[in-house]
């Protein structure tokens, strides 16, 4: 699902429609790399915008001549080439949640997670109840490969939302795909499930659950 914070962001003029369909591409390759993944997190709910996004780019592509990729070196500058007026207010006010969190949205969405979770941790040391904050945070930190510290925010995420339907979710995804814990993601799930029985994601979580008891199953 897209981020409003970066809908509303006014991008700069070095950002070139190939650099644009360049960042679609990346999108893509990560939401199916990872599934479902932390995806739509801010609208408390699992999203299905990894297909959505297949789409779009599918749409791009059959609209003009395929462009290349940007390199992760590319997509980092363009980053911090939008992140500069952001980064200018917040020398005047440091502790600016709001300016922090669209910072850590901006690196966030251009795939640059380690500056992500640093704009996250400082924000949430602003507002350290901002669950959803907390939850891109966690994206944040596995995808960098730091999988415990994943568990520890979705955890404490539960602990200040216990029927928080991303944190329980992801908390599921990373028990299976981080730690190979079918058990722990079949816990987590029927929780979401037990807790928000009107899920419009239902039969989706149900389906990951059939492969992570099948899964367990083999294992064994």
């Amino acid at each position: 699902m897209p981020d409003p914070v970066i809908q509303n962001a006014k991008p700069q003029p070095a950002w070139s429609a190939r650099h644009v369909y360049g960042m679609a591409v990346v999108s893509l390759a990560v939401g199916l790399l990872a599934g479902y993944l932390f995806r739509g997190s801010e609208s408390q709910k699992p999203s299905s915008s990894p297909p959505a996004e297949a789409a779009s780019v599918q749409g791009t592509a059959g609209a003009g001549p395929a462009h290349p990729m940007p390199t992760m070196d590319q997509m980092k500058q363009m980053a911090d080439t939008m992140a500069a007026p952001l980064v200018e207010k917040l020398k005047q006010d440091p502790n600016n949640s709001k300016l922090l969190l669209q910072l850590a949205a901006l690196y966030n969405k251009t795939h640059q997670f380690q500056d992500a979770a640093g704009y996250y941790q400082r924000a949430l040391k602003a507002d350290p109840k901002n669950v959803e904050a907390r939850n891109q945070m966690a994206s944040c930190l596995y995808y960098t490969g730091d999988v415990d510290g994943a568990l520890g925010q979705l955890q404490q995420s539960l602990k200040d939302d216990p029927n928080n339907v991303n944190a329980l979710f992801n908390l599921g995804m990373v028990r299976w795909k981080g730690k190979n814990d079918s058990a722990g993601a079949i816990a987590a799930w029927q929780q979401l499930l037990k807790k928000n029985p009107t899920l419009d994601r239902k039969p989706i979580v149900e389906k990951m659950i059939a492969e992570a008891r099948t899964q367990a199953t083999a294992a064994n």
